[in-house]
C-alpha cells in the first residue's frame, strides 16, 4: 500500500460506523488491488460507492461521496 492509499484508508476508516471497520478494510483492499492491476474503472467505481456508503456514518456520507466522485472523474472518458 502506497502512502496515498494509506492516507485514504485512514481517512475512510475514521468515518466508518462502529463495527464496520473490517468490512471497510476489505473493500478498500479490493479497490487498491484494482488500482494496482489497472482494472479500477468507472464501472467498478459505480459498484464500490454504494457498498462503501453503506458502511459510513450518516454525517460523513456526503463528504466521502464528493471525494470519491472527484477521484472517479479521473476514470471517466
Amino acid at each position: 500500500m502506497n502512502p496515498g492509499q494509506q492516507k485514504f484508508k485512514s481517512f475512510i476508516l475514521e468515518r466508518v460506523k462502529e463495527g464496520e471497520q473490517d468490512k471497510a478494510e476489505v473493500l478498500l483492499s479490493e479497490s487498491f488491488q484494482k488500482l494496482d492491476e489497472r482494472s479500477f474503472d468507472q464501472s467498478y467505481l459505480k459498484s464500490f460507492m454504494p457498498r462503501m456508503k453503506s458502511l459510513l456514518k450518516p454525517e460523513h456520507v456526503e463528504e466521502v461521496e464528493a471525494i470519491m466522485k472527484e477521484f472517479g472523474a479521473k476514470f471517466s472518458g
